[in-house]
This record gives structure tokens, sequence and C-alpha cells, in this order.
């Protein structure tokens, strides 16, 4: 077994809020991490300065605290545990297992003494009533597994591996965090992904939804699987399992949809009109939170490269804090136009452009950007620095994704 993977950015935040009056709110898919990083955090407060008698921390999946799942329980549990005259630290894991928690948690907020973090497995539960009761009152850090640079700094005796070979296992081996503490087999990283699959589709999808057709769910979500990267919509998902004898009309397809970006386990990128500023409803981009998840679910081939990716960079894109969308341009598209705030950038990922031709069909979409937001293309050709089409930065993506 190895040590903890010092989820560093993570930890950053969780110390930037600290004692802030605001309630921290981590979310992120199953198994991605958050109890191990509330874990690491809450050492780091121990070792300076607070005492452990300050932090009160339950995990709502774990048995003991079952009884707790009614709030007015758990309110009456915590009040019970407050020291009057010293911050208390509250830590309340998967805490969407609590009906009503929102209410346990405003209460918490306003009280001075009371620095509280809490953790869910799904976009929803930090939506309805509890955005209503909360707005304004809390933060939110969507945390997602390992990035390649998190993985790489995990594995255990990779003196000698090139960048190359640590990728091809990040692909291969999944960027759980589980897998990669623990040496396992394929066949046991196959059972274990297979578990977190039905974890979030059981748990998370059908109970929440009510779905009676677990077959074309699964079947939606294999579809989505093998398609990241693509052009889909309802219509062409409905289209082509109906082609295939697995018929769901439209209206399924989009809450099947819905279920699963809110699960966590896929993500939406949306077109956006570069030349109209606007942004498109239809048609979008999906991508999976992680290729060894994908992997397990459909065949991979050679081809597939480009697509995982640009997987990858999305979601690394994600990691660094930007909102992703597909550049819509009259004749083509940019990959990806990451925007935080001011701060713009184009990005175009492809294997390789080492093929004159490849290399003029990837530039070509960025010379009809009208505008000087730096422009990047990522491949894994081996750059040695920073090559520069006329202010088009090509980069290799392993070094990008390690910077």
């Amino acid at each position: 077994m190895q040590g903890r993977i010092e989820r560093t950015v993570y930890l950053e935040w969780l110390k930037n809020w600290k004692e802030r009056q605001i309630i921290k709110v981590v979310s992120g898919v199953r198994r991605c991490g958050k109890s191990t990083l509330f874990d690491i955090y809450k050492d780091w407060l121990t070792e300076n300065g607070i005492e452990p008698h300050q932090i009160i921390s339950i995990n709502f999946e774990d048995i003991e605290y079952e009884q707790l799942s009614d709030y007015h329980m758990l309110y009456s549990y915590i009040k019970e545990r407050l020291l009057p005259d010293k911050m208390n630290y509250i830590f309340l894991d998967e805490i969407q297992h609590v009906n009503q928690f929102e209410k346990v948690v405003d209460s918490l907020f306003l009280k001075d003494n009371c620095d509280v973090y809490i953790t869910g497995s799904n976009a929803y539960f930090m939506s309805g009533e509890l955005a209503t009761v909360l707005t304004g009152r809390y933060v939110e850090l969507k945390m997602l597994p390992l990035s390649f640079k998190e993985f790489c700094s995990g594995l255990e005796n990779s003196e000698g591996m090139s960048n190359a070979q640590k990728f091809n296992l990040y692909i291969e081996q999944s960027s759980f965090p589980y897998l990669l503490k623990y040496k396992s087999s394929k066949n046991e990283v196959r059972d274990y992904l297979r578990d977190i699959y039905n974890s979030v589709l059981l748990k998370g999808i059908v109970a929440r939804l009510k779905v009676s057709d677990v077959t074309t769910l699964e079947n939606v979500t294999k579809f989505l699987m093998h398609n990241i990267g693509n052009i889909v919509s309802a219509t062409k998902i409905a289209n082509t399992l109906k082609s295939q004898g697995k018929g769901a009309d439209q209206k399924t397809i989009d809450k099947y949809l819905r279920g699963l970006t809110d699960s966590l386990m896929l993500y939406e990128a949306q077109r956006y009109n570069l030349k109209g500023k606007m942004f498109l409803k239809t048609n979008s981009k999906y991508y999976a939170v992680d290729i060894g998840l994908r992997n397990m679910l459909v065949k991979s081939s050679e081809s597939d490269i480009g697509h995982i990716l640009e997987n990858i960079v999305f979601l690394e894109l994600k990691r660094r804090g930007f909102d992703v969308y597909v550049g819509q341009l009259d004749d083509g598209e940019i990959d990806f136009v990451a925007v935080n705030g001011d701060d713009i950038s184009y990005y175009q990922v492809s294997a390789t452009t080492l093929d004159e031709n490849t290399l003029k069909r990837e530039l070509a979409p960025f010379k009809r950007v009208g505008d000087n937001y730096p422009k990047y293309l990522l491949t894994l050709d081996e750059v040695f620095g920073t090559a520069d089409y006329n202010g088009i930065k090509k980069m290799n993506v392993l070094d990008w994704l390690l910077n």
C-alpha cells in the first residue's frame, strides 16, 4: 500500500476558506477522494493547533451514523458536542443521505463558532430547495478523480518510466485514487470500476428518477461512453437505439441524459457559437469522468486515442477552474473554448499533427477566430518547448498536463 496522495489544489482551497462564515461544499462522483480529502485536511488542522475535540466528523455511508439520517437527531447530536468557547469544525460526508439536511446546515451556518464542510456525490444534492435556502451562503469545490499529475506523483517505483508509459497506465488503470493506492490486477480494476458504475447507476440515477427500464438507461450510458467527443442529441440517441432494436422515446432519453450528468459520471460540453456569441441548446458533446470507467463499458481501439485525449484535456480544463464549451464556427469547430471570467483560451486536441495535411486541418479553425486570445494545439508529438504557428502554440499534451 502507498501513502496518501496529497490533493494539493483541493487542500489549498479548503485552507483558503477556513473559518470564513460560509458553508464549504465539496461535490464529486462517488469515490473520487472526497472523504480522504477531508481526512488530509483534518490532519492539517490538528497539526496547526486545532484540538481533536473541536472536530465533529460524520460519514453518512457508515452504518454507525444511520440514526442521524433524521435531521432533528443530526442537529441534536452536533449541538451536544459543540464547544461554546471555541471554533468547531464540522464535517458532514455524503450528506445527501439525510432528508432535509439543509435545515441542519443552515442552522449551523448561523452560529459564529461553526466552520461547516459538507460533501455529496451528485450535482442535484445542491439544487432545488437547498440552493434556495442556502443562496449566497456556500462555496462549492467540484472535485474530480486524479489528474495525470496527481497520478504520477503517487505512482510507486516509477523511476525509469517515461511520461508516455505513465500515461498509458493512467488510461488503462483509471484515475480513481483507490486503484493507485493498492496494486490491483486487471480483473480487480474491472471489478472495482464495475462496482462504482453499478452504485452510481442504481443509487444515484435509478432510485432518484424512479427508472423502471434499467436496460435502456444502460444502453444510453454505453452509447455516450462510446461517443465521447462526438456531437450527440437525444434524437440521435433514440434513432440509433431504435435501429438496433432497443427503442426509447426522446423524452425518456432527455431524462436519462440529465440523470447521467447529475450523477457526475458524464459531463456535458455545450456548443458556443463564436460568431453570434451565443450558446446552442442542442447537439452537445459528452465526456466521461474517468477513461478506465469508460473502457470497462466499451471496447476502445487505436483510432480512439484522439477522443480519449480530448476527454482528458476537457477534465483538466475543468480542474483548472474553466467552464468548457465546444466552439462552433460557420464551417467547423474548435474543440474547446475555456472561459474563466475574462480569461479565455482556445484548444485543439489531436493525437498527432506530424502529417502536414493534419496540421493544416487542426490549425484552420483557429485562423477563423477573429480575436487575440491564446490558442493551443495539444498533441502527443514530441515538441521541444513550444512550437509557434503565427501565435498558435503547439505543445506536447503530457507536458501540458504535468505543468
